[in-house]
């Protein structure tokens, strides 16, 4: 069983060079190094783990890389998850936002390759609400107890009466049927900013798109100046680099600047005139 948890002596973990920050922060306050991986079209380098000696952790979003949209390639989820079995190591799946999925038929888990050695994770907070904070793990046997040690020892436990009611939208279907439904909605919001952007600022390229609530948005250049023409006309949208994370290994596929726009949240009167007012900021 992988020594990384059960065990705590190892302070390294991987991560892909891009990311939420606030996941790296919380890795750094429980006294973790950090060690990046970096990200290109076909997702994370896994195969760059078996030159990283101290490490036998690695966080990973295999199905929709945040922020770069991109799917880990076969060639690589392969890589991962044998590079896991030869180092004794381990894998933290997250899974964050999987059930969008719009132009592709749904991608298996690791999980499924090695459940000894992967962990995996998700939540309801895209599909139902943020508020909600219930969150799920898939764990290897022998991590179950200790998890379960650490999760009382953190907060006792989530609200009773909201895991019973997802459990019981679970069982009943209603769940699925929802997921299904707002998939529909979703997909409409991303086709209209595609194809808003298409018309009103052809110089941009939009991709990561496949699914997920957000896109990225690949400009020529300055990022920064349309970020600040956006927030001038009261739409707030993140740049690329504010997911990168500082280090050697941490260079974005060349040659563009990007900004993280997410189509999930305006309320539905809202959405039209924020995608105009992102093409205003684009169009310059």
């Amino acid at each position: 069983m992988p020594g990384c948890c059960a065990s705590g002596g190892d302070r390294h973990i991987a991560v892909e060079a891009f990311g939420l920050p606030a996941h790296r922060e919380v890795l750094r306050a429980h006294g973790l190094v950090l060690d990046a991986l970096a990200v290109d079209e076909l997702g994370a380098r896994t195969d760059e783990l078996a030159r990283r000696p101290r490490v036998r952790s690695v966080v990973v979003s295999a199905a929709h890389q945040m922020p770069l949209g991109v799917t880990l390639a076969p060639e690589r989820r392969a890589a991962v998850v044998a590079w896991a079995h030869a180092r004794d190591g381990l894998v933290i799946e997250d899974d964050y936002d999987g059930e969008f999925r719009y132009d592709r038929a749904q991608v298996g888990s690791l999980q499924a390759l090695d459940p000894d050695r992967v962990i995996y994770t998700g939540t309801a907070s895209k599909s139902l609400a943020p508020g909600l904070r219930l969150a799920w793990m898939v764990v290897p046997a022998a991590l179950v107890e200790p998890l379960t040690r650490a999760k009382a020892l953190a907060d006792r436990q989530s609200g009773v009466l909201d895991q019973l009611t997802l459990a019981e939208l679970l069982e009943q279907g209603g769940y699925d049927r929802h997921v299904r439904r707002v998939r529909l909605h979703y997909r409409r919001r991303r086709d209209y900013l595609v194809d808003q952007l298409a018309r009103r600022a052809p110089s941009a390229q939009v991709t990561g798109i496949a699914a997920g609530l957000h896109a990225l948005v690949r400009v020529p250049a300055h990022a920064d100046a349309v970020r600040a023409r956006a927030s001038a006309l009261g739409l707030a949208v993140g740049h690329l680099d504010d997911y990168r994370m500082d280090g050697p290994h941490c260079s974005a596929v060349p040659g563009t600047e990007g900004l993280v726009v997410g189509y999930g949240a305006p309320p539905e009167h809202a959405f039209a005139r924020a995608v105009e007012l992102l093409c205003r900021a684009l169009d310059g």
